[in-house]
This record gives structure tokens, C-alpha cells and sequence, in this order.
């Protein structure tokens, strides 16, 4: 035990962030490592891909079928916009979009007129939704999601008595790091499970001796 501690102790130096690089420099990750002389490094450890829309389609998902979209991400929207473009579906201007948060609902500005749009949003979870959910349970809601959706989404929907249909529109890919194989860092910072799920698929014989692991 007194030698973990002591390993604890010893000075960091490097950190591996399992996200891509922040856009800009107004990142704290560069505050940080200015402060206390740190290299920084970033890397995804899991990237996004779409399902293609004629996959969709097998799921028999039609998108003329749905009067409001539930949307948990930036991913989930990109993703909805893009099958909608290749189904050639015209998303309706009187679409109802229910968002997890306020930067998800003004992301929405990339795809269509905020302002003339139907857009709720709450805090952070779906059970932010919960009031403006139960004066819309006549509509019928398309929940966008990947192949490793949060349940706890589900589970509250359900909960809620909200008709809705999940439909898988991308997929988490673990990431290739065949370059990291002889690079060690004294911090690895992780954000999901599929991104530690990422580092033992590439490194199956991984051993952390000193490296500490951080978690979101």
C-alpha cells in the first residue's frame, strides 16, 4: 500500500485525453496545461459512423410516420438530417423537436429556421422533459439513437407511457491506436465505457503499472 501511495505522488507530466481536440484555443485542457506545464494530448478512442438510410429502411422506419424527434446529441441530429436527405423525406416545418439540452436545440440552427420551429429543451436528462413530454403524448416520436444507447432513455419513455420507436441511425466504432502501442502516458483521462471497452480491443494485453486512469 505505502508503495502506491508513493506512486500516486509522483509528479505528472503527460495526459492522454480519449477525445478528439477541442476546436479553437479557449479549451481549460489548455489553461491547464499552461498552468502546470503539462503536455496535453488528445485522441479518440471511439469515433461515430452512420447506418446507411436503405438499412433504415429494412427496420421498416418510415419518416413521414413520426411527428416529433427526441434528441439526445449532436450525433443523434446529425444523423436524423442526413437519413432524412438520403430517404429524400422533406422534414415538415411543423416538426416537433424535444432535445436533451439548450446547446443540442441551438445546434438545430444548422439544419433548420430556430426561431420557426417547434423546439422544447430541458437541462441534461430526458426526465427534464417530463412536463413538456406529458402535454404532447398524442404525438408520435422517432428517438434517434446508436447501437449503444443510454437506457436509462428508454426506460423513462416507457415509463412516461410516450409512444415512441427507437431507430439505430449510427454506430460507436472502436477507434485504431496501432500507433499508440509504444506511447505511455502518466494520466489516461476516459468519458464513456465504450472508450476503455476501445483501449482493451486494441491493447488485449494492456497493463496499467504506473499509468493512472481517470474517469468522467
Amino acid at each position: 500500500m505505502k508503495n502506491n501511495l508513493e506512486e500516486r505522488k509522483t509528479k505528472v507530466k503527460s495526459v492522454l485525453v480519449t477525445l478528439l481536440e477541442p476546436e479553437g484555443d479557449k479549451s481549460p485542457y489548455y489553461d491547464v496545461a499552461a498552468a502546470l506545464n503539462l503536455k496535453i494530448d488528445f485522441r479518440a478512442f471511439i469515433h461515430v459512423e452512420g447506418v446507411p438510410g436503405k438499412d433504415i429502411r429494412k427496420d421498416k422506419i418510415n419518416m413521414a410516420d413520426f411527428s416529433a424527434v427526441i434528441l439526445t446529441s449532436r450525433n443523434a441530429a446529425d444523423h436524423y438530417f442526413r437519413v432524412c436527405e438520403e430517404m429524400r423525406f422533406d422534414v415538415p416545418a411543423d416538426m416537433k423537436y424535444f432535445c436533451l439540452s439548450e446547446s443540442i436545440a441551438l445546434y438545430l440552427q444548422k439544419y433548420i429556421q430556430y426561431r420557426k420551429r417547434k423546439i422544447f429543451f430541458g437541462k441534461q436528462t430526458a426526465k427534464d422533459l417530463a412536463e413538456v413530454l406529458k402535454k404532447h403524448t398524442t404525438e408520435k416520436f422517432l428517438y434517434p439513437c446508436s447501437d449503444v444507447a443510454a437506457e436509462g432513455t428508454e426506460t423513462f419513455l416507457k415509463s412516461q407511457g410516450i409512444d415512441f420507436t427507437p431507430a439505430v441511425l449510427f454506430k460507436t466504432v472502436v477507434s485504431d491506436l496501432s500507433d499508440l502501442a509504444d506511447v505511455f502516458y502518466d494520466i489516461i483521462v476516459f468519458f464513456s465505457p465504450s472508450s476503455v471497452q476501445s483501449l482493451f480491443e486494441n491493447f488485449p494485453t494492456f497493463k496499467q503499472n504506473k499509468t493512472r486512469i481517470a474517469a468522467f
